[in-house]
């Protein structure tokens, strides 16, 4: 049953459930408001269930828990406010498809979370959800997938009504319809998550869109993010992270829209490969990167220092030439009267040795003083 885009107002009907073959609901996209009657939970068959863009509110009737087949739930951009998540992880192991985004929900996200084996896309973005992300999100097999073989294209929903959703993707809106099968997708962002960046999410290896942008996230992005090769959108903006950018990041050849802003970086940005593609926005704010795209310049590529250090090696070469030549001409005059103190007479000899000893004391403090003078004349 499809009423979406109708400009319907008013309540869900309590009378909803009376065609017990119902599969799918969408009442997207209307100016329906009120709470989810308790009667929807009678049509067990439902599979697909579409509320989205509305301006319903309260807490998700418990009578939902009946509707253990659900593939799909969309009841984002509403007024919905509760602790749910952890029954809808218990009771719809069989989601494809959860969106809550822009609502008022809260609470932590919980462990259960990890039995949705089949979830395709996770869109928590835009509530009050606190605390860490769980550890136990790598259990999203679905996700760890291939993108091509990850949906289920075989589900028993004849209607193409549970194949079409709203993606927040490249920072853009973005509907996909036939080729939803392609986007494999999490986003957390614009919550009060906190806590260390989830390494776990990085055995995701099929997902293609990841934003937890917008939160308080800490330490380092793990090299192993490397390892989420189909990656075409991320977003990490607005947290508390900090380092350096993994040197692994520019083989994310997929990645096609990044955004690294206002977070806590050091050090200089790994501008090879993919990283190439990307300019200064993707790396402004309270950052202390340097290097390529951005103008501030990495100590290393400073062409003033650089000139310093050539002047420094050449005044080096310049103290060595001087020294190194006195000593040959040092030596040569030596030979020179050597031979004519050795055939005249012995105590000569004496004082000839204690001339050279002389002289090469003489060049040395002469080099040192030299040496001195130029550093402090620098």
């Amino acid at each position: 049953m499809g009423f979406s885009s109708n400009n319907l107002i008013g309540s869900i009907p309590s009378t909803i459930n009376n065609r017990s073959s119902l599969i799918v609901l969408d009442l997207g996209n209307n100016n329906l408001s009120g709470m989810i009657p308790k009667s929807l939970g009678q049509s067990q068959l439902l599979e697909s269930l579409h509320l989205n863009h509305n301006k319903l509110l309260g807490e998700l009737p418990s009578s939902l828990q009946n509707l253990t087949g659900l593939d799909v739930l969309d009841l984002g951009y509403n007024r919905f406010l509760d602790q749910v998540l952890a029954w809808i992880g218990a009771v719809f192991v069989n989601l494809v498809i959860l969106n809550l985004r822009s609502n008022l929900f809260s609470g932590r996200l919980p462990s259960q979370l990890s039995n949705l084996s089949s979830l395709h896309v996770l869109d928590l973005a835009k509530n009050n959800f606190i605390g860490e992300i769980p550890v136990t999100l790598v259990e999203l097999k679905a996700m760890a997938q291939d993108q091509l073989n990850i949906y289920p294209l075989n589900v028993n929903v004849s209607s193409l009504y549970d194949k079409r959703l709203v993606v927040i993707t490249k920072g853009q809106s973005l509907e996909y319809t036939r080729t939803l099968s392609l986007v494999v997708s999490i986003d957390l962002s614009d919550n009060n998550l906190s806590e260390e960046f989830p390494q776990g999410i990085t055995k995701l290896t099929g997902l293609v869109v990841l934003n937890l942008s917008k939160n308080h996230i800490t330490s380092q992005i793990p090299e192993s993010i490397s390892l989420l090769r189909q990656l075409s959108s991320l977003d990490l903006s607005s947290n508390k992270l900090f380092g350096t950018i993994p040197s692994s990041m520019p083989s994310l050849t997929f990645l096609g829209y990044l955004n690294l802003s206002n977070n806590n970086f050091s050090g200089k940005i790994p501008f090879i490969g993919q990283m190439t593609t990307f300019t200064e926005s993707a790396f402004v704010g309270k950052l202390n990167l340097c290097g390529a795209p951005l103008v501030t310049k990495c100590q290393d590529e400073d062409p003033h220092k650089k000139q310093s250090a050539i002047e420094d090696k050449n005044g080096s070469d310049d103290i060595d030439q001087w020294f190194y030549f006195s000593v040959g001409l040092g030596f040569v005059m030596d030979i020179l009267v050597s031979y004519l103190i050795l055939a005249t007479k012995k105590s000569w000899c004496e004082t000839h040795f204690d001339s050279v000893d002389k002289i090469v004391k003489w060049l040395l403090r002469g080099r040192a003083t030299y040496t001195i003078n130029h550093l402090r004349m620098r």
